[in-house]
Parts: structure tokens; sequence; C-alpha cells
């Protein structure tokens, strides 16, 4: 769907050399152009129009000073620094560049007739007049000679294995008689060939090709030669087979002429010479002849040189040059050059640049130098409204074949319609206001109009005769612009300078003529050759893009038009880097794939692009079509998008921007106020894709404008969650509900739409909306997102009386779906039958819904109704057997109400409900009552259902209690017992529980005797000493069992030294203060001291091994870096939670089997947590084990402050100074020992736990947000630093 565009002609005239010319070179090196004619080599710079050197051929008679001479090749060879010569006498020149000697290095003494350069220019192939071909090296070294005409077929001759004879075989559609088919005549060259060879390489230089007239029947043959000069194959025998050869450079096909009884074509061989394909040149069959096939260099552009047969008036003869593309198996004719009859004009050589694909030399007669560069580009309409029909136009000779794609998609070379022009057509353009209308110029220098229609039809004719005559070379208007009805902006060469251009403004003629006839407003000239311009509809702006990249606004609808600089809203200078081939405006797209924004470079690897609205959509060679926002993209953002594209690490697999797409794929053109983007593989055919983000930007456009049937249209097709139509803009749904059921208007289309209701918000999860856009408004009301829109389309519809089905699926849709009144509508239908005509029955209604619901559930549900109607009605459409349910419905029929709604609810297994039921039965059930609280654990539900001063209350707590003391929950036991009167069962639940002070309440209560109350205190305090609750028990031993002494031992124990002194005084027993108390004392100091030691010491190794283990890890973390590993987030981790020692050794296996326990039970979970944070040394996570530890420590040490205390006072009463002293003092190291270690151990731990604080700042608590948050599970391995209670005071001032 390409046309070949000429971005630049380069004329260069007055270089009237010597002679004609014949053949030239083209210097890869410098640019400049070889050019022998019969009397010398001239250098000419094309670029500068000048002659750089000139030698002659005549001086050293190389050639005949009459001029009579020919040169009939000329090879440029950079290697070498030289030109290579070949003349028609047989001698082989080389001519050296920098010196500009002529040295003779071989003649041939029968002459030549053409030289050949292998592609690598290694080889040289020569042949001679004696029909032989000289091979030599690229010293001139000969390697072997071999005659043109060999009898044999070649080395690839066809082996036939003798299956059948060639008169048993199935002919096809030439029929029988063409098995006596026996000879074939032969018929001669024409009459017009030169009869010299012809010689052609294969791109990789491996095989050539020699087309010669053979001696004994006069016809031409090809055949093909290996690098060795060893025959490979002879075409097959084709009649009317012309001069001109050459070989594709992909090597697939060689290119030659045929002429045929009614018709003139180009034909295709393979390399064993049988033919393949053809295409007919658009003359008659002896109107042209062909005298030169040239491939460009990548093989996309067949060039075809044609000169007329017979002359014209004036014995002249017409020259063409026609460029011919393929796609999809169908040859194009894209350009046509028309060099009309002035011999003069009529190119005498053409050829291909050997680097720049689509760049054309020629050289005329007439010494003029011709260079054109062409570029590939898709002409379409550029409306953005729904009246675009997506035009492309594509040129095929005289016609134009125009594809709508709004209406249909056919692969090409079919369209929806091909219009007629009477010449070949040269360039397309639509106008940018009516963008259907399009405009061809033709060859001929004629502009026609077509205006709308199906199809178009011409509406104007213009002449450009008048503007085309001011230039001799064809192509003098290359690049055309449509601005507006009758206003078309042209770009032809400027004959002041070979590198200027000049914008021509055209218009209509006022001057009456036979026809119309445009003609140059005004112009404008232009330093520099322009190669492409654009022009934008919104502003008007027309964008003019130089050869070196340059931008220039043309401000043509001025007074005096003029073209500026392109500047930004700072004024600076906007540039293109490189030369683009494809423009829209700022973004620019090289033929080498670089995608630039200005003078930003976004992307290396872009194949083709469009700007739609506000989108930019782009294919890569990475086979991905990427969709952005213009609007919401900075060019930062758009490079680092396009830096991503399509790689492993897409995290985001929602991503709406990216699509996969075939290799090689390129945009042809967007369906405007449409999804559809139309996509052309690299054979020809088309594809139809309907890109996310297209296709989410038009479904938000038509949701703000509350288009909901054309969403919904777009979303069934395409496969979009249908929540997107409340989640784009909840409050507006909700308000414009009965819009929304007017517009889908089906019955169908609404329950499809609620059946996919889900609580999940698409456009967070599915459609992220992009960066920058409209925040979308909160619902209207709090709760479940489809309760809500099913409770809002239920009363919308439930007022429009017309969507009965519908209604059921909004009950049922519910988070909690809502069977009985769905149910009891279809009940309600069958009890009043609707009397309107096309209004749903009881039996649809109930068929529909038991398509939404398991009809089991639903006979459930029916049943839970107690509405046995309903549930005959339910049941007659399963396939229960009526022997089944009919008795247990009969059965229930005949119990008492409430007992049958018990049945019900117990066979449903509602047991509260039944419970509820059953509590009106009265007390003849409460047997049964009592049974069903025990078996379901409905305690708290049956209490609430009887009076308190009930027996059956009495019984419900006494059998709750029961249960509680099973759960071990005694004390609740207890005072249930206790609140009903079970005095004795409540006291014995609170003796259980330990609750001392509830016990001896029901003890006064009861009442218990005094003995049996100091022994009901004695048994409190044994259980309360086993739970170290020793003030508790030496208050029962106290108080109520009267014995001081068990009491004081009880405080002793526990080291409440105070209280302990306080009864030994007040029972007047100072003489357990000698035989207890001190000696308690003395060992209680002792063991406090030991312990510290012991945590003292145990806190100093595990600080110096985790100092060790820290070292390791950070030289393995360096190690790691110095390696290159990949910067991910995880490289942080390895400083902090993670092990840089897992990779090879033990920590495989521990994250292996961590996995494989995720699910256990609690307990399991937390012995897999110790495993893990093993003080091995080794193991994978050591440093967190080593931090657990020493938090374990400090927190203990911490912990002692109040008991250290108390004990210190304790002492020195006693005048055991030495002893508190030496304990204040090791204590008070302890502490300072873990004050000074903190910031080391916890350095890293600090820095990321504390911040905010008093000593926090705004821009510290950013900063702390900003960074990479750590994972849940290093959360829970990694400890806190533990908090120090300085404020407590502990230390006696005496011991100082």
């Amino acid at each position: 769907m390409r046309n070949l565009r000429l971005l630049k002609s380069l004329r260069c005239l007055k270089l009237q050399g010597p002679g004609t010319p014949q053949c030239f070179t083209v210097r890869t090196d410098t640019g400049t152009v070889l050019i022998a004619s019969e009397y010398s080599v001239t250098e000419l710079d094309t670029r500068a129009g000048q002659v750089v050197n000139e030698v002659s051929l005549t001086v050293e008679r190389y050639l005949p000073e009459d001029g009579g001479g020919t040169v009939v090749g000329i090879q440029d060879l950079p290697d070498q620094e030289s030109v290579c010569v070949a003349t028609a006498t047989g001698d082989v020149i080389l001519y050296n560049l920098n010196t500009n000697q002529l040295e003779c290095v071989g003649s041939v003494d029968s002459g030549l007739s053409a030289m050949s350069w292998s592609p690598d220019q290694e080889l040289v192939t020569l042949t001679t007049g004696q029909d032989t071909i000289i091979m030599m090296t690229k010293n001139f070294e000969p390697i072997t000679e071999v005659g043109i005409h060999q009898d044999d077929f070649g080395e690839g001759k066809f082996i036939t294995v003798g299956w059948g004879k060639k008169e048993t075989q199935f002919h096809g559609s030439e029929g029988k008689h063409a098995a006596q088919k026996k000879t074939i005549e032969v018929q001669p060259a024409m009459s017009w060939d030169d009869r010299r060879p012809r010689v052609t390489w294969r791109g990789d230089g491996q095989l050539f090709a020699v087309s010669s007239v053979c001696p004994l029947t006069g016809a031409r043959k090809v055949r093909v030669w290996n690098r060795e000069c060893v025959l490979q194959s002879t075409s097959e025998t084709v009649n009317g087979l012309e001069q001109s050869l050459c070989w594709k450079p992909s090597g697939s096909l060689i290119a030659a002429t045929q002429r045929h009884p009614n018709k003139h074509s180009v034909v295709f061989m393979e390399k064993n010479g049988l033919l393949h394909g053809d295409f007919t040149l658009p003359f008659g069959k002896e109107q042209v002849k062909v005298k030169e096939l040239l491939w460009n260099s990548d093989s996309t552009v067949l060039a075809v040189w044609l000169e007329d047969m017979t002359p014209g008036e004036g014995g002249q003869v017409n020259t063409y040059i026609q460029l011919w593309t393929v796609g999809n198996y169908h040859w194009y004719l894209k350009q046509n050059l028309y060099f009309g009859s002035d011999p003069q004009r009529a190119p005498a050589y053409v050829s291909w640049d050997p680097e720049m694909p689509l760049r054309l030399h020629l050289v005329t007669r007439g010494w003029v130098s011709l260079n054109y560069d062409w570029g590939w580009s898709t002409d379409r309409s550029h409306g953005e409204d729904g009246h675009d029909n997506a035009n492309v136009a594509v040129i095929d000779g005289d016609k134009l074949l125009v594809s709508t794609f709004r209406q249909c998609v056919v692969p090409p070379p079919m369209c929806a319609y091909d219009l007629q022009l009477p010449a070949p057509v040269n360039l397309v353009t639509f106008q940018r206001q009516r963008t259907n209308e399009l405009a061809a110029l033709t060859a001929d220098g004629h502009i026609s109009v077509y205006g709308q229609g199906e199809p178009p039809e011409v509406s104007s004719y213009f002449s450009a005769i008048t503007l085309l005559s001011l230039f001799e070379e064809p192509l003098a208007l290359r690049l055309l612009l449509w601005l507006k009805e009758d206003v078309f902006l042209g770009v032809g060469a400027c004959t002041d300078g070979p590198s200027q251009s000049k914008m021509l403004i055209l218009g209509p003629s006022e001057a009456q003529g036979p026809q119309p006839t445009l003609e140059i407003r005004s112009h404008v000239e232009v330093e520099g050759h322009v190669i492409s311009m654009c022009h934008s509809s919104k502003t008007g702006t027309v964008a003019l893009q130089l050869e070196d990249g340059q931008i220039r606004k043309f401000l043509w609808d001025s007074l005096k038009p003029s073209v500026v600089e392109w500047q930004d809203s700072t004024g600076c200078r906007i540039n293109f880097p490189d030369p683009c081939v494809q423009t829209e405006h700022l973004l620019g797209l090289t033929d080498r794939s670089h995608l630039f924004v200005g003078e930003t470079e976004v992307a290396s690897n872009v194949s083709s692009f469009v700007v739609y609205d506000d989108f930019l959509l782009l294919t890569t060679h990475s086979h991905t079509c990427r969709c952005f926002r213009l609007t919401t993209l900075t060019v930062k953002g758009l490079q680092v998008a396009l830096a991503a594209d399509g790689g492993q690490n897409q995290n985001d697999q929602n991503d709406e921007t990216l699509r996969r797409v075939e290799r090689g794929s390129r945009i042809v053109t967007v369906v405007p106020q449409d999804t559809r983007l139309i996509l052309q593989m690299p054979r020809g055919n088309l594809e139809t894709i309907r890109h996310r983000a297209l296709v989410l930007a038009q479904l938000r456009k038509w949701l703000d404008s509350q288009r909901f049937r054309e969403a919904f249209e777009c979303m069934r097709k395409l496969r979009i969650n249908l929540n997107l139509i409340y989640d784009h803009n909840p409050k507006v749904f909700l308000e414009s509900v009965e819009t929304f059921l007017r517009q889908l208007d089906s019955i169908n289309h609404i329950n499809l739409f609620l059946t996919e209701l889900k609580e999940e918000d698409t456009t967070t999860t599915m459609y992220p909306c992009p960066v920058n856009t409209t925040g979308q408004s909160a619902p209207a009301a709090c709760g479940k997102k489809v309760d809500i829109v099913c409770d809002a389309l239920r009363r919308t519809m439930e007022s429009m009386d017309q969507y009965c089905l519908s209604i059921l699926t909004s009950h049922v849709k519910k988070t909690v779906p809502e069977l009985e009144v769905a149910l009891q509508k279809v009940h309600e239908l069958r009890v009043n039958p609707p009397s309107a005509a096309n209004a749903v029955s009881a039996e649809e209604a109930l068929k529909y819904l038991l398509f939404l619901v398991n009809v089991n559930e639903l006979y459930e549900h029916s049943l839970g109704t107690y509405d046995f109607d309903l549930v005959l009605m339910v049941a007659e459409k399963s396939q229960k057997d009526p022997k089944e349910y009919l008795p247990f419905l009969n059965m229930l029929k005949t119990l008492e109400p409430n007992y049958q709604r018990y049945s019900i609810d117990k066979h449903l297994k509602r047991y509260r409900k039944a419970l509820h039921h059953l509590s009106k039965c009265g007390e003849k059930h409460f047997t049964e009552a009592l049974n069903l609280v025990k078996d379901q654990r409905l305690y708290s539900e049956a209490l609430g259902l009887y009076p308190t001063d009930s027996p059956q209350y009495k019984a419900l707590s006494c059998a709750y209690a029961e249960y509680l003391v099973e759960q071990q929950q005694a004390e609740q036991a207890g005072l249930l017992l206790w609140r009903c009167g079970e005095a004795t069962r409540a006291l014995q639940a609170f003796v259980g529980s330990a609750s001392w002070r509830y016990a001896l309440c029901v003890a006064e209560q009861i009442p218990l005797p005094s003995d049996q109350l100091a022994l009901l205190a004695r048994d409190l305090a044994e259980k309360l000493i086993e739970l170290r609750r020793y003030t508790e028990a030496a208050i029962l031993l106290e108080r109520y069992a009267k014995d001081c002494e068990e009491a004081i031992s009880a405080l002793i124990t526990g080291a409440v030294w105070e209280e302990a002194l306080r009864l030994v005084y007040l029972y007047n027993r100072q003489d357990i203060i000698e035989t207890n108390f001190k000696p308690a004392l003395l060992e209680a100091c002792s063991s406090q001291a030991s312990y510290l030691e012991a945590q003292k010491a145990m806190f100093t190794r595990h600080k110096t091994r985790l100092s060790v283990v820290r070292e390791l890890k950070e030289k393995a973390r360096l190690e790691l870096l110095d390696e290159d590993v990949p910067d991910c987030p995880e490289a942080e981790l390895y400083s902090e939670a993670s092990s840089v020692m897992t990779g090879s050794h033990a920590g495989s296996k521990y994250s292996h089997s961590n996995s494989r326990i995720s699910s256990r039970s609690s307990k399991n979970r937390r012995k897999a947590e110790r495993k893990k944070l093993s003080l091995k040394e080794g193991t994978p996570l050591e440093d967190m084990a080593l931090l657990h530890a020493l938090a374990e420590i400090i927190h203990s040490v911490d912990k002692m402050r109040e008991e250290v205390h108390s004990l210190l006072k304790a002492l020195v009463l006693f005048q055991f100074d030495g002893q508190a002293g030496r304990l204040q003092h090791a204590y008070g190291e302890a502490l300072q020992m873990i004050e000074v270690a903190l910031p080391e151990v916890w350095q890293e731990g600090l820095q990321q736990t504390q911040i905010t604080g008093p000593n926090s700042t705004a821009n510290s608590i950013m900063a702390s947000f900003q960074q990479p948050r750590p994972s849940a599970t290093q959360d829970s391995e990694t400890p806190p630093p533990p908090k120090m209670r300085n404020g407590v005071k502990w230390k006696l001032s005496i011991l100082k």
C-alpha cells in the first residue's frame, strides 16, 4: 500500500563534455560520477555541478580520434583507487585516480563486447568478439577462458528417471494434442537487437548469467555460470527473448524481457533456466523496446528503460524510465519518467546507486546529470471525524487503486474502486478539509481532482502544462499538497542553483482557455532541498523538512508567503539530527528506523508510525505495535517506554500500549473515530487489529458522552470486560441508569451486563486509566459494587414494567443472592399472570431462573420460603423423582406450623432459624431443643430465647457451663452457674480456674464453715504459688488460712522483700529474718550476679560473630558487583536480610523447605521459623538469628530493673553493702554495654524504622518513603531495635 515519492532531484547543466556519454560508474567514497565517452573519462561532482577531473582516451590511442570508438564497460575500484575501462577494440585500461595515469593492463585482439565485475570486486568477466568468456582476478591475472555457446546444458542438468513417456502424461489445459508436439520453432532475435552479450552477477557473487545470441538459431539464450566459470544451466527456449538482462541482487530471479504475439512482458527466470512469473508492460506489442532492466541494491524496485520503436514527428523517438515494485504477487507501476522526443534529453546511461537503494543516476546525451532520490510513502486521507472513509490510494500506472477501510478491508491488489486516468500517475494527495476528495498528478502534467461519491467522479480537471513547461526534465513538481479547495502547494527545482528548492502556491488560472489551467500564484525560494512537507488540519501550519533534517515553517496563507525557522516556545530552533523519510511535524522516521521527536531520538527500531488524534501508533522491529497518548507523555517518558519495547521484564500484563504483531508489519492507516488499525504484512496482505489503547480510548469517549449502546456493542464484540461501563464513572452511570436501559433496549444485553458484574475495579486492574487523565468519580453510595448496580438497575426496571427476567437476574447476581425474593416474584407471576402480549409467563421466568441457579439449590431455597406451592412449582422443573419429594412434603404439611418450619430449617441446616422456631413449640420439645443446642453449640442464641427465671434457662446455662469447662474457660462457666443458682458447681469452676476472689465470694454465700474455708484458702494458695502469683497466695494464707509463717515463706520465695518484712514485723516473727530472709537475700544476689555475667558473655559473643558475618557478606556483595550483576532491586538486600552465600550452598535447601511448609499449622510454622533462624555458623540467615538472640538478651536484662532495685534495698537494709555494690556495679556495666552496642548492632535497622520522631524533618520523612520498601518476609525476619527503659530508676545513691 506504499507509493514511491520523489524526495530530491539533483540536476547538473552546462557540463558539456567531449562526445556523447556512453556509460558511467558511481564512486561510492566521494559520490562523484565517472562518465565515459568516445573521447575521454570525465569525473563529475553532481552536488557541486562541476567537472572534477578529465582524462583523454584518444591521446594514447586507446580510442580513435575520429570519435568512432566505444567504451563497453567502466567500473570504479575503491580498493585500488582506480577505474577500470574496457573498450570495444579489446583494451582493458586502469585509470589511477590519484596520479591521473592510464595503464593498459590487457588487450584482446578480437575485441571486447562487455565487462562485468563481481559484487565483491574480486573477479572480472570479459566477453570477447570471438564469443568467449575470459575470467580474471582483480589483479587481471587470467583464470580461464571458455566459449559462450556450449552444447551441454550444464552441471544442473535435469535428471529423468524414465517414469512414463511424454505421450502418456496428463497435459492439462493443453489437451491431448500436446502429446504430438515434437519440435518448437525458434524465432531469431529482434532486428533492433545489438546482438552484444549481456552479463549480470548474482548479489552474493557466486553465479553470473550471460545472455547471448546463438549462432545456430539466431535467438537469445541465457546461460548461468558459477564463480569458477563452470556452466551450471542453460535457459529453455524462449521465443521473443530480448537483450536486457539483470539478476535480482537477493538472488531469487533473473529479469529479462520477452515479446509475445499479443503483448510485451518482463519475465523472470530461475537459476536453472526455467521461467517463473512475468508482468506485462503498458504498451503495445510493437510500440517500445526495452534497452535495460535494472534492479536496485535491495531488490525492491525494478527500473525499466524503454524507447519507442517507431520515430514520431521529426524522426525522433520518445524515451521512458519506469519504476516497478511488487506486492502480494502483483507488479505496480509506481513512477513513469517521460523524457520526450528530444535526443539530447534522452538518457544515455542509467544506473542505481550501489549504496543508496532508492537513488537513481542517469546522464543524458546532452551531458545533463540527473539524480533522483526516492522514498516510500503511504498516501492516506487525514480526516479525524466519522465522515472520513480512511482512504488509501495506491498508484498502479494509469490507475489509482483506492481502498476505503471504513467500509471494507480487501487485500491488495484488490481495492474498493479504481480510478482510470489518461496517463500514468506520479503523485496523489488528499484534501485537508473534505478528506474524501483526492487529486492526482499524471506524467503528462495534468491534475485530476475527484470529488466525493462511490466511486468518486472527476469534479475538476486542471492542466499544469504551463507550470511544467518551465522545466525540461520529468517530475519537475516532485511534492504536492492539497491545502484547500483551489489551492495546491508544490515543490519544484530551482533553476538558479542546484541546492535550492522553490515552493509553489498553485491555483486555477483566471485566463479563459479550452481547459482549466493551474498557474503559479506565488513562489518562495528555499535554500536547500525540501524532501518532505506536512500540513496540520488543526493549526493550518505547513512544515518543511530539508535534506539535512532542518525544519522550516512555511507561512503560505500570509500576504507575502515566506519560510521561517521552526522554533519552540523558548525561541530555540528545532531540527531533526538526520533526514527523515516520514514526518508528522516534529515526529520523524529515518530510513535507518530511528524515530525522532524534534532533536531527541526516542527509538532506534521503529518500522512505521502514524499520528491519529492524540495518539502515536508505531510498529517496531521487535514485532510489536505500540500506542501512546501524546497528551499524557513527555519526550523522556516516550523514550523510556520505547526502550523497554517487548522486553522480558514487562511487569504489567495489562499494559494497553503494547500488542504483539506479525514480523515485518507496517501501519497503513487508522480508521477515524473507530477502533481499527490496518497493518500490512511483508508479503503484501492486510490485517486489521483493534489496538487495546485505541479501543479503550474510544470506549471512554462513548461512555463520557453516554453513548452506552455503541460502547456495549464494541465491548461485547472485542471481549472487553463489561464492568468498565460502571467503573469508568460510577456516579454518572448511577445517574444515567434509565438512559443505559433505554439505549440497550435488550433484555439479553442487560442480563449479560448483570452476569459479568464483579467487585473488581477494572480501571485499576485490567484497564488502568492513562497517567495524568481526569480521575474517576467515587461511587454514589457506599457498599458493595455489585449490590449497588443491581439495586439501581432493578429499581429503574421495576418502574418500566418490561424487564422481568432482568429483575430476576439482579436478585440472583447480588453478593448474597436473593433467591427467595426471586422465587416469590415467579410465584406472583403464576398467581397473577400478566395480561400484556409480550409479557413473560411464570413458566418462562422459572425456566430462566433455573438457567441461572442450580436446580437443587433453587429447590432448597424454595423450601426455605415455607411456601409449598412454590416448592412444587420448582420441583416439577427439576429432575427429582416425585417419589422422593412428595412424601416429604406431605409429612411436613401434617406438622404444627412452628414445628413444621423447624423441620424445614433443620433439613436445610439453618440451625439458628430451626432453634428459633423450635423454642415456640412449648416445653414438650425442650429436650429436642437442648440436644440441638448441644450439637450445634448454639448456647448464646438459646439463652436469648427463654426467660431468665425459667427452668429452661437454667438447664441451658448448666449445659453451657459444662461446654465452657471443656473449652478451658472455667471462670466463665462459674459465672453462668453462680447467676443461675448453682453455687456449689460454681465454686468448683472458680477453684479450677484459680479465680480465688469469686471462689471466696461463693464460699461466703453458701456459706462454708471456717475450717473448710481455711482448707479452701490453702488449696487456692497452692495453685497460685504454682502460677508464681506469690503476693496473692500470701493474702490467702495470711487472712483466710491464718498461717503467717507460710505467707512470709511464699513472699520470700517470690522475692517480694518489702511485703515479707511487713508481715514479719506485723506478726512479730523476727526469727524468720535470720533463718529464712537473709539466706534468701544472699542467694538471690548471687544468682542475679551469675545470670548477668552469663548474659554479658553471650551478648559479647553474639555481637562479635555478627560483625564477622556482616563483613563476609559485604565482601561477597562486592565480588558480585565486580562480576557485573544486573542492577535490580534485590541487589540492595544483600547487605540486609539475604545471604550472598546461598547461591550454591545451603540456601536453596532452606528456602525450599520453607516454601513447602508455608501452608501448614502455626505450630509447624513456628518450628520452621526457629529452624530457619538458626545460630549455627554458616546458615543463610545467621545474621538474623544473631539479631533475634541479641534482642532477647537486651529485653531480659532491661526487665530486671525493678527486681534489682528491690533486691538492692533489702541488701542495704541488712548491711550487705558489699554484695549490693557489686550487684549494682555489674548491672550498670551490663546496661552500659548494651547502650553502647545498640547503634552498632542496629545501625541499618534504625535507619529503616525510625522514620518519624522528634529529630525527623519533612525532607527526611519524604526520603524514607521514597526508598524501596523491603518485602513482608524481610520485615518479619528483621527485629526492630529494642527500646531501653531508661526512665525506670533502679540505682541506690548510697552505694555510689
